[in-house]
């Protein structure tokens, strides 16, 4: 009877160990994914950073100098750009925590929380700022040239508004999606947990 005892005892000893060793490895899992999907996000947050710093000596030379834009319409296109490079860099500093790939998974998973809600609840801002942005780049073009029909500037104004709207959204959702997969690995792994 001791034998037998002893005997489940060590089974229930190794299933233990079985169990804490797939706990490593599932953790492990989570975490470099988490890592390689939260540098994808990085990642884009630096082109769309690098993009808004360039917008601003380029749109001088596009908007003003070939266009004849007014001065103003220039300035406030370099405070949208800069707008949206703070709005960037200040959601982009969660991801680059260093702590958070080694911090607990619920800290992690707030912490992925808080970013993926700035970044939809960024649309509340940026809608209304491409549409100031586009309304005035329109009435910009009409007074150079009056009849739009035949204003090349306009429409292309217009194609380029569309294309940026639809790879605005795009990139968006691709985003949120990135997101909720991480806090839905980092859900999972937790509920396996307890």
């Amino acid at each position: 009877m001791d034998t037998q005892l002893e005997e489940m005892r060590q089974q229930m000893q190794t299933l233990k160990n079985k169990l804490s060793k797939q706990e490593i490895v599932n953790d492990k899992m989570i975490r470099r994914s988490m890592r390689n999907t939260a540098g994808n996000i990085n990642r884009r947050y630096l082109v769309i950073m690098i993009l808004c710093l360039l917008m601003i000596p380029y749109s001088y030379w596009a908007f003003v100098m070939l266009s004849g834009f007014s001065i103003p319409f220039w300035i406030f296109t370099c405070i949208v750009m800069l707008v949206c490079l703070g709005g960037t860099y200040y959601n982009s500093r969660r991801l680059r925590d260093s702590d958070m790939m080694t911090q607990n998974l619920v800290d992690a998973g707030r912490c992925m929380a808080r970013a993926k809600k700035f970044d939809a609840n960024w649309l509340l801002v940026g809608i209304p700022m491409i549409i100031v942005f586009m309304g005035w780049f329109m009435y910009e073009s009409y007074l150079l040239h009056e009849d739009a029909f035949y204003n090349g500037l306009f429409w292309s104004g217009c194609i380029g508004g569309v294309i940026g709207t639809i790879g605005g959204f795009c990139l968006h959702f691709k985003t949120q999606r990135q997101y909720q997969d991480i806090i839905d690995q980092i859900e999972d792994l937790t509920n396996e947990l307890m």
